[in-house]
């Protein structure tokens, strides 16, 4: 993957992006130059929202949001729109570039206090931007409440005021926007949840910063987007000569007879993504339920004990191994996760695997940073707590960027923290942020899919973030296929329709 490819799906925090700016500007571009470029943008995004003579309201505040506000403003009319200025300060507290975009507006400027939103046909909100540390409060805070409640499309400058550019959370008021314009590249509060919902449309403008002068082999990118561009470019391509355990063998350790379907949706999944094999391994008990239910491709072997487990793990043709959907929690299922973590097979560990080694958290770096093959862990919210609850340093993290990548270091082991905005964290620092998916996947089996999606790639070869964010990507995507009524069976039969989009050439999603 060639590095413009990949840092075009990068993403800046709020002190990243500061150093793009202060970078930009040292490099001979005045940051007048810069907000006249944000300014105009926000001002295009008006344009295409907003027929000739609808009245604008612009809601300015101290800082260069409030600035990017004054040039949206004075092009607006200069454009012959029918515009409203408001200030949530003095002018005389403006400085630097916003001050002079502030002398440049030759319109009035009113104060916030009785402004009536509902009679304006849009808002542009460029109070405060993504790097406000505290909650909105007092008259900004009723103007915000109002702008809400009248309903009118609201343009964002950056991001909505109120809302963390690094957290996506917000402490009280915060706008909801129709549309977001921000600049050169995402913030993580962009993505996650709720700061996403709040952004509505977000439109990325291109004001001249230039990515070779912000990411450099001294300062790469960490922080993504999850896209096929991230992945492509180590997707599985399997030869003409190929055979079944060359794409790659999947082991699914199940559970006794109470829990037969789950481990088979991560198998099926498994080899829907391309795993050459799978096979279930389980109790003898349940070995009569799983032969009597498809599909024919998946093999069953019973393992009487650990013992029986461990020669499994130890065949030279096993790729990957996945563990946790229906394996139960009795002594059984915990000697049969020990076993994987002891085994030098790519692994992962899913929904009662977690909640077995949660009882060891205290000592699961050690278990996992000395196994000798990449470990995914795909917690939801209360798994993730049960492992992790006690590490003080995500406890101390600020975000779910941030507790998923302190975890991932942590555990030296891929972190996939589930959910409306999905985290994918490496141990190395690496992470991203996912957007595809739809409430259709908030149902019984879908992450046991997920983990077979995982393992299936991993057993192909591919490096375990990568293998991680793919199966995100192409699970978030079938459950948007999918759609209202779909179950978790279905789940695998749309990511064999959605694989061609997954590797094919150009950008997808």
């Amino acid at each position: 993957m060639s590095a413009s490819t990949e840092t075009d799906h990068a993403l800046l925090d709020v002190a990243a992006m500061a150093a793009a700016d202060r970078l930009t500007i040292a490099a001979g571009t005045p940051g007048s130059v810069l907000m006249e470029r944000a300014g105009r943008a926000v001002a295009d995004a008006v344009d295409r929202r907003t027929p000739p003579g609808a009245r604008i309201l612009v809601l300015c505040g101290p800082g260069n949001n409030g600035g990017d506000g004054f040039v949206a403003a004075r092009l607006l009319a200069r454009r012959g729109r029918p515009v409203t200025l408001a200030l949530a300060a003095e002018r005389s507290d403006l400085a630097g570039d916003a001050a002079a975009m502030a002398q440049a507006w030759s319109g009035p400027v009113e104060p916030i206090a009785g402004l009536e939103p509902q009679a304006y046909g849009i808002v542009v909100d460029a109070l405060f931007g993504a790097g406000l540390s505290r909650p909105l409060e007092g008259g900004v805070a009723a103007l915000v409440a109002a702008v809400n409640a009248a309903g009118r499309p609201v343009v964002a400058v950056d991001v909505p005021s109120g809302l963390s550019g690094d957290t996506g959370g917000h402490d009280g008021a915060v706008i909801r926007a129709t549309e977001t314009v921000t600049f050169f590249r995402l913030k993580p509060g962009h993505l996650l949840q709720p700061g996403r919902a709040l952004c509505g449309v977000i439109t990325l403008a291109d004001i001249g910063i230039a990515a070779d002068l912000v990411f450099t082999p001294e300062r790469p990118a960490t922080l993504f987007a999850n896209t096929p561009a991230l992945w492509r470019g180590v997707w599985p391509v399997h030869a003409a000569q190929t055979h079944k355990f060359r794409r790659g063998s999947v082991l699914v350790v199940a559970g006794g007879l109470q829990g037969v379907g789950a481990p088979r949706l991560g198998a099926r999944a498994a080899l829907r993504i391309g795993a050459g094999l799978a096979t279930i391994a389980c109790r003898p008990d349940a070995l009569a339920a799983h032969a009597a239910r498809g599909p024919d491709a998946l093999m069953q072997r019973p393992i009487a004990d650990a013992a029986a487990l461990e020669r499994l793990l130890a065949e030279p043709r096993l790729s990957a191994v996945l563990i946790g959907p229906a394996l139960g929690l009795d002594a059984t299922a915990r000697e049969a996760v020990m076993a994987v973590l002891r085994a030098a097979v790519p692994a992962v560990l899913d929904a009662d695997a977690l909640t077995l080694v949660a009882a060891s958290a205290a000592r699961l770096a050690t278990l996992l940073g000395r196994r000798g093959a990449p470990c995914v862990l795909t917690p939801h919210e209360g798994e993730f707590e049960r492992v992790f609850g006690a590490v003080a340093a995500v406890t101390r993290a600020r975000s779910r960027l941030d507790k998923a990548r302190r975890a991932a270091a942590h555990a030296k082991a891929v972190v996939v923290l589930k959910g409306p905005d999905t985290v994918i964290a490496s141990p190395d620092g690496r992470a991203a942020i996912n957007t595809t998916g739809s409430p259709a996947l908030a149902t019984a089996g879908s992450g046991d899919v997920l983990g077979g999606l995982i393992a299936g790639l991993l057993a192909q070869g591919m490096p375990a973030f990568e293998a991680a964010c793919a199966a995100v990507w192409l699970h978030g995507r079938a459950g948007e296929e999918g759609g209202l009524g779909l179950i978790a069976d279905d789940l695998p039969e749309c990511v064999q329709r959605l694989l061609a989009e997954a590797a094919a050439d150009g950008t997808a999603g």
